[in-house]
């Protein structure tokens, strides 16, 4: 296992020093310092305002194990799919730049996730808060 470990560790170096070369070394890349601001900024803002909302929603709001998945299910799909909504219709000069209706593909996909999470809630909803297969007293016929 350590040696996987070590093989990985390396692995992951050799390709962030792949990276990190092409990034200082391309010639469309003039100013290599203001990817490196974009990237630290991303990750402040992940870690110190996304993250933290994510939870705390998901602690407060949710209790079931279905709508919390849904919620981080949400959010991540939201994460992806927010630039192309956003930008969705802007470019009018190559109609080829994000042809696809994108917020109605993204309202879409949210309302499949709060579908399937409602019907995950409702057939687990039975007396006694038990579904079918984990109440014990349940014959099958």
């Amino acid at each position: 296992m350590r040696t996987l470990r070590a093989l990985l560790l390396l692995g992951g170096l050799a390709l962030t020093g792949w990276g990190l070369t092409g990034l200082l070394t391309d010639h469309y890349i003039e100013h290599p310092l203001d990817i490196a601001e974009w990237a630290v900024g991303a990750l402040v803002l992940h870690d110190a305002l996304w993250l933290p909302v994510v939870c705390a929603l998901g602690a407060t709001l949710a209790r079931r194990t279905a709508v919390r998945t849904a919620l981080i299910l949400t959010a991540a799909v939201t994460a992806v799919a927010l630039p192309a909504v956003l930008r969705a219709g802007t470019d009018t000069t190559n109609p080829t730049v994000l042809p696809l209706p994108y917020l109605r593909n993204w309202l879409l996909v949210l309302a499949a996730i709060a579908v399937l999470a409602g019907a995950l809630v409702l057939r687990r909803r039975r007396p006694g808060g038990r579904s079918k297969a984990e109440d014990p007293t349940e014959e099958e016929h």
